[in-house]
């Protein structure tokens, strides 16, 4: 081998998360999530949060096929009930339940929103709601 490839830090190929179905969900929901905690974030700070899909387009004046940013809407999973705020967790647009009838997380003060997604990123990311996504993925499976 090479001096330059030797300087590399090598290791072997990480596993697809095709073929982990459960690092998929994990994968998937820790999206949105992040999703939801930029959008908190300009909830808190005051701005305005847009997210953006790209489309291929084709210009009217010169007839060639361009990428265009067209915004998309995206929902807030945190509410606000009697001056305190909810965050729900979602997954395939159903609330998960985080304990036996309770599916919203009590968050109080609008400044608390960016600290709680963040618990519960670290969560999904510990594996802890792994049973809840696959059972809600079985009950939204069963409906078809």
């Amino acid at each position: 081998m090479s001096k330059l490839l030797s300087s590399l830090k090598l290791s072997v190929k990480p596993e697809k998360t095709s073929e982990n179905p459960t690092l998929k969900k994990r994968e998937k929901l820790l999206t949105k999530l992040s999703q939801q905690l930029a959008m908190a974030q300009s909830h808190v700070a005051g701005e305005t949060y847009t997210v953006f899909r790209e489309k291929w387009q084709k210009n009217a004046e010169t007839g060639v096929q361009e990428k265009v940013q067209i915004p998309r809407k995206v929902s807030p999973w945190y509410y606000l009930r009697n001056n305190q705020y909810f965050f729900e967790v979602r997954y395939g647009n159903k609330p998960l339940e985080l304990s036996k009838g309770n599916h919203a997380i009590e968050v109080g003060e609008k400044e608390k929103l960016v600290p709680t997604i963040e618990t519960v990123i670290e969560a999904v990311v510990a594996g802890e709601v792994d049973d809840l996504l696959n059972k809600v993925v079985s009950n939204l499976s069963k409906k078809k």
